[in-house]
């Protein structure tokens, strides 16, 4: 069975920060990175198993871009909730404090 997925907003304007920076860098590239993390999200929905990283925050890394979907799991309620998506170059103290 098929899990849902939902985005915390927090993650939404981290998703919309790392759209901004790739648009600015190459006109339509932003698209690009937008369309590769929703192909990530719909595996994650199939498969929502990966590593927990800390906090029983699950991380699946994308691999055609510097960034991870950090997110939990309820599995009662066949749930995933996105609570971030970070460059990975960024201090991982800052994710904790953010999750």
């Amino acid at each position: 069975m098929a899990f849902t997925t939902v985005l915390d907003p927090r993650a939404i304007g981290d998703i919309q920060q790392a759209i901004d920076y790739y648009e600015e860098k190459q006109s339509g590239l932003g698209a690009k990175f937008e369309d590769t993390l929703n192909e990530y999200l719909r595996k994650l929905e199939q498969h929502p198993f990966f590593q927990i990283r800390y906090d029983n925050v699950h991380c699946l890394p994308i691999k055609k871009y510097p960034y991870m979907i950090h997110f939990t799991i309820d599995e009662q309620k066949q749930l995933i909730t996105v609570r971030a998506v970070f460059n990975t170059s960024r201090d991982p103290g800052f994710w904790k404090k953010r999750i």
